[in-house]
Order: C-alpha cells, then structure tokens, then sequence
C-alpha cells in the first residue's frame, strides 16, 4: 500500500495592535491540502475558512494576505474543516508534511479553542527544518526562497494556501531525491584516489 502524504498550508488572520491587547491568537483563514500516494496527487482541496472568535479581519491582514472580508464570511466553518481533515486522515500509513511549524501550533490552538478534537494523525514534518539541517543553513528558509534555490519556481502565488501546499510537495521531492542521491553516493576506494598506471610507469 502507497504511503499517504498530506501537505498542508493554513493562512491565519493576524492581529493589529488593539487585538493583540485583547488576548488575540490567529485563526486558519484559508486551508489548503494536497494528498499524495506515491509520486501522484490523488487529492487536492481548497477552501476559505470563517474565523469566529475575531471574525473581522485586520487591515495588515487583509493587505499582507490580498484577502477580502467577504472572502472569508462567505468560507468553511471552522468544525467543517476539521471534519474534513478527519476523513481525509483516516488511513495508518500515512504523513503530514508543512512547511514550518506554526500550520499544526495554530490548528491544535484552534482546536483547543473551539473544544474540538485535532483531527490528524500519523508522522508529522517540519520540512523547513528537515531542508535546514540537510543544507546546513543557520537560518530556516522560506518556503518560496527555497524553491528558487532549486533553480525552480512555486506554484502559483505565494500565501495562497492550496499553491503553497503544492510548492512545498515539490520541494518534498527534490530534497527526497537529493537523499537518495547521498545514500547511492559510496565513498572513494583508493584505487579511485591513485592513478595506478602512472604508479607503475614511474616504479619500472
């Protein structure tokens, strides 16, 4: 049976000053997921999400993300989405990959909040960390910056959940595949290392 990978983007509302003074955390705003099994996409879903417990969104909000209010009153309910990801998440043999940690902080926060159950289940990956601690950077990396050092491009747009959830399915791959690449690679033998020809033409 094909491995199940899950990659998952969430943006989030964000706070501005006065929200933040009134005990403010960020809530998914839009969901993004993209199932793989194997080396295809069997599934992808996106949807706006309607935050309850701030559900007007802030300026910087609206501006950073290029989000409408309307946009998000008109999404899923948040106990939708979490429906939804526990029936997607119904198999043993399965992975949830995001980029960075703060998609599954805020989920199992919202979650909490809303006295709802997280919803999924299997191994969990922080690819930006897993990307850091293969290329050695001191720094994590952002998401669409790391593709481009592939020498690639991401899907789409960038803070559009469902094109940050296929991007980071794309980086999955190229770092698996430069693993493979790093396993197959022996270490040189010393007939490598000395031209024995020349050895012997200098001996006669």
């Amino acid at each position: 049976m094909s491995k199940r990978i899950f990659f998952i983007d969430f943006e989030f509302s964000m706070p501005d000053a006065k929200l933040t003074a009134r005990g403010f955390y960020p809530e998914i705003i839009e969901a993004g997921i993209a199932v793989a099994e194997g080396e295809n996409i069997v599934h992808t879903f996106s949807s706006y999400v309607k935050p309850s417990a701030f559900p007007k969104l802030t300026e910087r909000c609206k501006r950073f993300l290029k989000i409408e209010q309307k946009q998000v009153d008109e999404g899923l309910a948040f106990p939708e989405l979490v429906c939804l990801l526990a029936e997607l998440s119904q198999k043993e043999n399965q992975t949830v990959v995001t980029w960075g940690n703060m998609d599954m902080k805020v989920l199992r926060r919202n979650c909490e909040e809303a006295g709802l159950t997280f919803p999924l289940k299997g191994q969990f990956i922080d690819l930006s960390m897993e990307y850091k601690t293969f290329f050695g950077d001191r720094n994590q990396t952002g998401l669409w910056k790391a593709v481009q050092e592939y020498g690639k491009e991401g899907t789409g747009k960038h803070h559009r959940a469902l094109d940050d959830a296929l991007t980071t399915y794309h980086i999955y791959n190229l770092v698996e595949k430069d693993k493979e690449y790093m396993k197959k690679s022996k270490p040189p033998t010393i007939g490598d290392l000395v031209d024995f020809s020349k050895l012997l033409n200098r001996m006669a």
